[in-house]
């Protein structure tokens, strides 16, 4: 009984230690020139889709929920983010080559008709975030339009 009370505090002081461990925050207030939406001409409808379903985790400005205070959740969270960066940043789109944009427009369409993005685990409690039917398609034929153009 002993060794489960000391290991059970050791547990409390060890969760309440790692809450003063800080994580680096994916915060901006800057619109850069090579942003996605500055760059292309996207119809505010589509805007509107891609930052509520697409920008926390593929863009330099998150917009973070309460509990990314918790640890260990912001380490998740910033582990998160900052593969979705590594893979696709929106506010870094103009740096791309125009092979690399043609790419990465292929991924999102495979991406979206497959139902791999947004990822699940976010749209569960950002439910704004996930596609509707009607929202997929006009997305995928808008970016599908903007791919044969480049």
């Amino acid at each position: 009984m002993n060794a489960v009370k000391t290991t059970g505090w050791i547990l409390l002081v060890a969760l309440v230690g790692i809450q003063f461990v800080p994580t680096e925050r994916n915060k901006s207030d800057v619109v850069p020139k090579t942003d996605f939406m500055v760059v292309n001409e996207v119809p505010k409808n589509i805007e509107n889709i891609i930052k509520t379903s697409c920008y926390d985790c593929h863009s330099n400005n998150t917009d973070y929920p309460w509990y990314n205070r918790v640890q260990p959740v912001a380490w998740f969270l910033e582990g998160h983010i900052e593969n979705g960066k590594e893979e696709l940043n929106f506010n870094e789109w103009d740096t791309y080559s125009g092979r690399k944009k043609k790419s990465k427009l292929r991924s999102i369409i495979s991406q979206i008709k497959d139902d791999e993005m947004p990822l699940a685990s976010y749209t569960l409690i950002h439910r704004d975030a996930k596609l509707s039917d009607t929202e997929k398609k006009t997305v995928l034929d808008w970016v599908s339009k903007l791919k044969d153009s480049l």
